[in-house]
């Protein structure tokens, strides 16, 4: 996710509990074929601790997609994630995120240039189950003929946005047709996993491959680590864990993005990590005044002697 996923959020997520495969938030190949590149590639750093770690891009220019993609390859990434389901409208502008459901033509094409431009990758899609509709029956097969290594479905239609829940019910017939067209590819499941428990029996009851988490471990860097399966149940961090993660986050987002990108995009993350306890709204408030990761980490010290009592 733009200005969410980025370098010092995987890298958080790297040190107290990795998940099997990370991606990058999602970039863009346009830009990464323009002037603007310089900026767009600390979207696109990443460190050993974080692999396998796929690059996702976007974008609806074939000739963009294999520059762009050839970089990555470059770059070393493990692979290539192509965004098909955003709803943003600055991205559908460009004819790019979720307004590629709208040309199965073009979106195909994308995904060839692509593997051309990096061969050596696995390419894989992420998209909805349609634009205003179910079109799974139309749009899915679209993709899978393309024989992707992967294709995640967040299972909602754009339309849909994030307004009502998942419907997972859908599952069961993509499975269908990737068994049907393409066997080989991995089928993901994505929108409204909650916990680790719930991604194993959303596994198990729908047949796909992976589960892929967004919102979910938002202010939880912990949901792939052992300190939630003590004696097989979930365990919470405690307080002073989550406040000292944020801290932790916030000197990680000034040291690898606080050149280029707003202190503000850091303050999206706060509400993650401070709710559910007494005083949250208060310390909440508190931080959103903050300027710089040491005020963020004075106010959390001072919080945890006198204000969380």
């Amino acid at each position: 996710m733009a200005d969410v996923t980025d370098a010092a959020f995987r890298r958080i997520i790297a040190r107290h509990g990795k998940p099997d495969v990370m991606w990058t938030e999602f970039v863009s190949a346009d830009g990464l074929c323009s002037p603007g590149r310089k900026v767009l590639l600390h979207d696109l750093e990443f460190t050993e601790a974080e692999r396998p770690i796929i690059a996702q891009l976007f974008t609806a220019n074939s000739e963009k997609m294999c520059e762009a993609a050839a970089l990555c390859q470059k770059l070393g990434f493990d692979g290539i994630d192509i965004n098909m389901g955003c709803p943003d409208r600055s991205i559908e502008k460009q004819e790019a995120g979720a307004a590629m459901i709208k040309d199965p033509k073009r979106a195909r094409a994308v995904i060839r240039a692509a593997k051309e431009g990096a061969p050596k990758l696995p390419i894989s899609v992420k998209t909805r189950i349609g634009y205003n509709k179910n079109e799974i029956a139309t749009w899915i097969p679209e993709l899978l003929a393309e024989n992707l290594s992967a294709l995640t479905i967040h299972l909602r239609t754009r339309k849909e946005m994030s307004l009502v829940s998942a419907h997972w019910e859908h599952m069961r017939e993509i499975v269908v047709l990737r068994d049907k067209i393409s066997p080989e590819t991995l089928i993901i499941g994505n929108g409204d996993i909650k916990d680790l428990e719930d991604a194993k029996q959303r596994t198990h009851e729908f047949g796909v491959d992976g589960i892929m988490f967004g919102r979910g471990i938002f202010g939880n860097p912990w949901l792939f680590s052992a300190l939630h399966t003590k004696d097989g149940k979930s365990v919470s961090p405690s307080l002073e864990q989550r406040l000292e993660a944020l801290v932790e986050h916030t000197k990680l987002y000034e040291e690898l993005l606080g050149s280029v990108k707003s202190f503000a995009l850091m303050k999206k993350h706060f509400k993650a990590y401070v709710h559910g306890f007494d005083n949250a709204k208060e310390l909440r408030t508190e931080l959103m005044e903050a300027k710089n990761s040491g005020e963020v980490e004075g106010i959390v010290k001072r919080f945890l002697k006198n204000g969380s009592k």
